[in-house]
């Protein structure tokens, strides 16, 4: 049997930069013990000319954020028609946008929570929501630039239209929901199962708590109630097939059940390119569902292909 070459996509040059190559090197390490000939590749922007001149078989895009995860990389790979791990540039795009991908959910019946979009200069010192609410911007990731602005804010934090800021000019304002946090992740037609994140010294799921070891604690599966366990599963393979995701996607969202079991349950978002990293929790939800990390792997690189 003759190996296939998979090029290792990692780095690149987004503020995920680190998460990437935490990603990368793991998944790179595991394929290459799954008995795949792998070359890593820390992408810049002569990434185009370096595949064309490798031609790999497949490209596992390990990366993360804009360029990685936003259809643009795809668009270089759907042009070199080199077969290509996760979603393709339509799905990336509008997940990554979070304004369009709420629409487009919204529009599939998956309930998502009231929000604006603006320009962070425009917000001033008036609330443009009634707090609590959340300010993220709309094109990162990793939690990157979030602020949660709470009930007791008399204006919004001065950070959001300071020259600090470096995520962009137009952010989401959206309402805060109360409650657990939820991930549910899908892999290829099927929604695996359903963890509860619990942030440790952390108020909210932020780039520590996602990365930093000890950050957070998952609770794997999540103990909820077997309708709303399903639920989540649902609606996550809903949001990945109405934003026409490829491969492994993993939806997040918020579940406030202080009144009632049945509570409110919330959409956030779709990662197309869910981190792979040793506190990742794909890799931890495919092992719950029977796929240790190098089956999944494989199983990613074996489902590549162009036109996504």
């Amino acid at each position: 049997m003759v190996q296939k070459h998979v090029a290792v996509l990692m780095g690149g040059f987004s503020s995920e930069r680190p998460v990437s190559l935490a990603s990368g090197n793991p998944c790179a390490d595991a394929l290459e013990a799954e008995g795949y000939r792998v070359t890593r590749i820390d992408v810049d922007r002569n990434v185009a000319s370096v595949l064309a001149e490798l031609r790999p078989d497949v490209a596992f895009n390990a990366l993360h954020g804009p360029f990685g995860e936003d259809g643009t990389i795809q668009g270089i790979l759907e042009y070199l028609e080199i077969p290509y791990t996760h979603s393709g540039v339509l799905a990336s795009a509008l997940a990554m946008n979070k304004e369009q991908a709420k629409r487009v959910a919204k529009a599939a019946g998956i309930p998502v929570a009231e929000s604006r979009v603006m320009n962070r200069h425009s917000i001033g010192r008036e609330h443009p929501m009634k707090p609590p609410y959340v300010v993220k911007p709309v094109n990162e990731g990793s939690s990157f630039g979030v602020v949660i602005v709470q009930e007791d804010q008399a204006h919004p934090p001065q950070v959001i239209g300071s020259s600090e800021w470096r995520y962009g000019d137009t952010v989401m304002v959206e309402r805060f929901v109360h409650g657990r946090e939820l991930t549910c992740a899908v892999m290829g037609d099927v929604a695996l199962g359903v963890t509860e994140i619990i942030p440790v010294g952390h108020s909210f799921y932020d780039y520590d708590s996602k990365y930093v070891a000890g950050g957070s604690k998952h609770e794997c599966p999540a103990k909820l109630s077997p309708n709303i366990y399903q639920k989540i599963q649902t609606l996550a393979l809903k949001a990945h097939q109405a934003i026409g995701c490829r491969g492994v996607s993993r939806s997040d969202f918020r579940y406030d059940d202080r009144h009632s079991e049945n509570g409110e349950i919330i959409w956030l978002e779709v990662n197309t390119q869910p981190g792979m990293t040793p506190t990742s929790l794909v890799p931890e939800l495919a092992e719950h569902a029977g796929h240790r990390f190098g089956e999944l792997l494989s199983w990613m690189v074996e489902d590549a292909s162009c036109l996504r």
